[in-house]
């Protein structure tokens, strides 16, 4: 399999800045990684806002347990956070695609400088 290739699929399926991280370009491989992180995180710790907001009324007796009540309540607690949380996801869309791209250009003009450098050795002999 191609350099390109692997670089491509490590961004995509294992996390952003990991195909850069196998190509040893370190820093956009951790300038992707660091930003992806820093999204997920944001991401992740209002999920976890609004499940502890709504466990905590589930708990206290303030929502019946039911899933229409939950779902109206897990709605409620969203709306204040939704148009950042949206603007995160999109943003860590977004540096996904780009790091999968990126990664692949620069797999192939690391295997295009192999294949230039192959070609000179060649000639020089």
């Amino acid at each position: 399999m191609r350099r390109s290739t692997k670089a491509a699929l490590l961004s995509g399926l294992v996390f952003p800045g990991m195909g850069h991280l196998y190509l040893r370009q370190y820093v956009r491989g951790v300038l992707f990684a660091g930003v992806a992180g820093v999204l997920l995180y944001f991401i992740t710790s209002v999920a976890m806002s609004v499940a502890v907001d709504v466990m905590e009324k589930i708990q206290s007796g303030d929502v019946p347990l039911n899933v229409e009540s939950i779902s109206e309540l897990v709605s409620k607690q969203s709306q204040g956070n939704e148009e950042s949380t949206n603007i995160a996801t999109m943003a860590m869309i977004a540096l996904w695609v780009i790091g999968i791209a990126d990664s692949y250009r620069e797999g192939r003009a690391q295997e295009q400088g192999q294949r230039n450098e192959q070609q000179r050795q060649k000639r020089l002999r």
